[in-house]
Parts: structure tokens; C-alpha cells; sequence
């Protein structure tokens, strides 16, 4: 789609600026921005003339913007996935893996369900030294061994069952056999190495709360409890719809065409944040493009489409005009976010039994910018699954702000600081494909040392488990 005139200035500010492919001066060699005297006033001045949608006026004291603030975007994304009717369904062990438990995890059995031998050793009963018996070892998934006598021993493996009357496993390392006799080399302790019934859990024992995530270590933990099925929330399920008659999917650029790069990303990237991507399609910007994207947005069984560009007020811009056609309801119209300002959040259908409209800019940063404000929270809260946790990091080097929204900077993390990365413009993927996170940058900047929110990128932090 055509860049909004937002987009535009900031793709053309100076070098350091918020739009910029590069630093005013870099820092080492890793591309960190600076901010000077005469680069923060050109970024002032420049970002004045684009701090409000063309066609808009200044609400009171908002300082010429209608646009959300980006946390209350963030919340409302939030809150309005958390008022979705859940859907659950019961699902094998392994269909599970990176949804949310619907209903608690209750123990089926005593963990573990007999006593067992911690170690590989020796099985005692009484006072040493004891007499080996001969035969009959005690392994792990065979029968119980028979009782054993007192000052006897008999061989036995992890896992196995504990003869009656045990007093102690001996560890293999901590005893010596000579003859028939058996001697341990340290002091023997009643009930060493022994794994009672019920040490960890008894049945019927919550092992975890509704909401849990299911990563691959609560498989196991169902596993050993008896499931063979757990109840869980679904992944949201997500149709991407790629808006433009400019994009091209093969080859190189030419005459006034583009690469779609949103297509390519958006499928894993929405993947990763834990949604089931039912299908990707390409739309033009012609009526008949605009009344596909009517019958998606009206008649999809998805509950999230995610389109992208459109969402300004260009004349082949549709979103807006579709979605009142369709009755939606805007919950987020605009971000006051750089870059990404014209992204939305729409509602169709009930509260409680609606589908979802995430419109993204065009541009590609724009669109990133877009998926961790409004996709993110929302996909999260459809899921059943908690917010991630906020936690901040130390930037290294001025960056500079927007007058009045909040910017959105590609970072690499070390140790002790996050970096900002060059080619940061709305239109540039460059600086995001070598991040490892988005800082949170205040309106007016930042300094060097100051705290800045991190918002992991779905490959840094682990994403979801698919």
C-alpha cells in the first residue's frame, strides 16, 4: 500500500532520526544511535508536521493526537481477548504442547505409585554387613522381589520396586562385595535412597491450576500422572489477508513493484506467538478486492484476520470502509506509536462471540511494530495465557524520541546493555531481522544508561512451543 504521509517523512528524515537507515554517530561497531542538538531538532520538527492524521482535528489537550496511547492499546487488546467466550477441547498428550490447560491437572495416582529404588545399589534390610542373595535381582518393571531377611541384600536398579522389609538402597559406588558378604563404606541411613509412594504427589493432589501452558516438561509431569488427554484452550486460529496490487511474491523488484515481505513473516511470526495460521491470501485494491475483504471479515471462521496496509485514509486505503460496512466495532482506531501509527483493533460480531480485526500498516517495520502492540496481547489473552512479564534493560547511547509517541527500536542484548540497530525506518526490516528485542522509547528519547521496557522478539525469548 501507499506509505502514509507520516511514514513518508520519517522514511526521509535525517540520518539518526526515528525514520533514518542509519546513526548521526555510530557507536563501536554496532550501529547504535546518538542524539546531537541539531538531529533532535530536525526530528522535532519533522515529527510535528506528521503528529496528526491527515483530516483529523486535535482532540482537547491530547496535543493534536487521536490516536491510543500505546499501553492503553496494549491493555485493550488485551481485555478484549480476555472477553472472548473460551473454547476448549480435549486433545492427545501430544496435540497439547503450547496450549493452555482449561481445567486443572490433577494427580490419578500416588507419584510414585510404590516405593522405588532412587540409585542403582543394593537393597539392605538391618544392620550390615549382609549376606547376598543369589537370583532373583529386583529391575526396573519386573515383579516385586520377595521380602528380604534380616542382614540381607539383593541387587536392584533404579526405578525398581523396594522389597519388604528394606531398610536402605546402597549406592553401588558407596559399598564393596567380598565373597557372599556385602560391606558398605560409609554409614547406612533407614530409608536412604528410597523413593517413598506419594513423595511427590498424592492422587487426587492439584499438580497444576487451570491456565497453566503446557511445555514439554507438563507433558511429562501429565504422562507420569495417568493422562493419556488433557482439556485445553485452542490456538487462536488466524487468517492473514495481504492488501496491495504493488506486491510482488517472486523474483526482483521492478517499475514501481514490490516484494511482499509481510506475507513470508507473518505466518511464522504469528505461529511463534502461539495462533493457528489458517491460510494466507493476497487481495488488490480494487472493488473487488475490497469485497473479498467484506466477505473475510464478515463470513471467516477464523477468530483473528490480520491485514496488512490499508488502515490509512489513502483512496485505495479499504480497511476503514469495510469495516463499517461489516458493523464492526473499533476498540483501538490508531496508535500513538513510531512507526506504526495507523494500526487497528476491531470487533465484529458479539462481545463474547466475535471475531477480530488486527490491521497492520503496510510498511514492514510499521507491521512488526503492529504485531507486538496489538496481535501479541490479543493472541495471548484469546489463548487463556497470562501476560509476559515486563522487565526492562539499560540502553546504551542517546536515542532519539518522537514529541509525543512512544517509539519502537530494534535492539541487540548483551550482558548488560540493549543496543539500538540502524536501519530502523518504518519501511526497513534490516534492523529487526538483526535484533533480539524492541525497546520501549518515551516520547522526547532516551539516554544512554537509561531503563528502557524490552519486548522480546518471539525467536529470542522461545516463542511458543510448536
Amino acid at each position: 500500500m501507499t506509505p502514509t504521509d507520516a511514514d513518508r517523512a520519517l522514511d526521509g528524515a535525517p540520518a539518526g532520526t526515528a525514520g533514518s537507515d542509519g546513526p548521526a554517530k555510530p557507536t563501536g561497531s554496532t550501529g547504535s544511535t546518538a542524539a546531537v542538538g541539531s538531529t533532535e531538532r530536525d526530528l522535532e520538527e519533522a515529527l510535528a508536521l506528521v503528529s496528526r492524521a491527515p483530516g483529523t482535528s486535535p482532540a482537547p489537550g491530547a496535543d493534536g493526537h487521536r490516536a491510543a496511547p500505546w499501553q492503553r492499546a496494549r491493555d485493550t487488546a488485551v481485555h478484549a481477548g480476555t472477553a472472548a467466550r473460551a473454547r476448549t477441547h480435549r486433545v492427545p498428550l501430544a496435540d497439547a504442547l503450547g496450549e493452555v490447560l482449561a481445567t486443572p491437572l490433577d494427580a490419578l495416582t500416588d507419584l510414585p505409585s510404590f516405593d522405588t529404588s532412587a540409585m542403582d545399589g543394593w537393597a539392605v534390610a538391618g544392620p550390615g554387613p549382609w549376606t547376598v542373595r543369589t537370583g532373583g535381582d529386583a529391575l526396573a518393571g519386573s515383579d516385586r522381589p520377595g521380602p528380604l531377611a534380616d542382614g540381607e541384600a539383593v541387587r536392584i536398579a533404579t526405578g525398581a520396586r523396594i522389597p519388604a522389609e528394606t531398610t536402605a538402597v546402597i549406592r553401588s559406588e558407596h559399598c564393596r562385595e567380598h565373597g557372599a558378604q556385602l560391606f558398605a563404606d560409609r554409614p547406612v541411613l533407614t530409608g536412604q535412597d528410597i523413593r517413598p509412594r506419594g513423595q511427590e504427589c498424592r492422587s487426587g493432589d492439584l499438580l497444576l491450576p487451570a491456565g497453566s501452558l503446557v511445555t514439554p516438561a507438563v507433558l511429562g509431569l501429565a504422562a507420569a500422572a495417568g493422562y493419556d488427554e488433557l482439556t485445553t484452550r485452542p490456538r487462536p486460529r488466524v487468517e492473514i489477508l495481504v492488501l496491495g496490487d504493488e506486491l510482488l511474491t517472486s523474483g526482483l523488484p521492478y517499475d514501481g513493484l514490490i516484494r511482499d515481505a509481510l506475507g513470508p513473516l507473518l505466518a511464522p511470526w504469528l505461529t511463534r506467538l502461539g495462533a493457528e495460521v489458517t491460510g494466507t491470501r493476497r487481495l488488490g485494491d480494487d472493488p473487488a478486492g475490497a469485497e473479498a475483504l467484506l466477505k473475510a471479515v464478515t463470513t471467516s471462521t477464523a477468530d483473528v484476520i490480520v491485514t496488512t496496509g490499508g488502515t490509512a485514509s489513502g483512496p485505495v486505503d479499504h480497511v476503514h470502509p469495510v469495516l463499517l460496512r461489516a458493523g464492526a466495532e473499533l476498540l483501538v482506531d490508531g496508535v500513538a506509536v513510531r512507526p506504526g501509527h495507523p494500526m487497528l483493533l476491531a470487533r465484529v460480531g458479539d462481545r463474547t462471540d466475535a471475531r477480530y480485526v488486527v490491521g497492520l500498516p503496510g510498511n514492514p517495520l510499521a507491521a512488526v511494530s503492529g504485531l507486538l502492540t496489538l496481535a501479541e496481547p490479543l493472541l495471548r489473552a484469546l489463548a487463556g495465557r497470562r501476560r509476559r512479564p515486563r522487565y526492562s534493560a539499560a540502553v546504551q547511547g542517546d536515542v532519539p524520541g518522537h514529541p509525543h509517541d512512544t517509539r519502537l527500536v530494534p535492539v541487540l542484548l548483551n550482558d548488560e546493555h540493549a543496543v539500538p540497530l540502524r536501519y530502523n525506518g518504518p519501511a526497513m526490516l534490516r534492523g529487526v531481522a538483526a535484533a533480539d528485542a524492541l525497546a520501549v522509547v518515551p516520547a522526547h528519547g532516551a539516554r544512554s544508561g537509561q531503563e528502557l521496557e524490552i519486548l522480546d522478539l518471539p525467536w529470542a525469548s522461545g516463542g511458543c512451543f510448536t
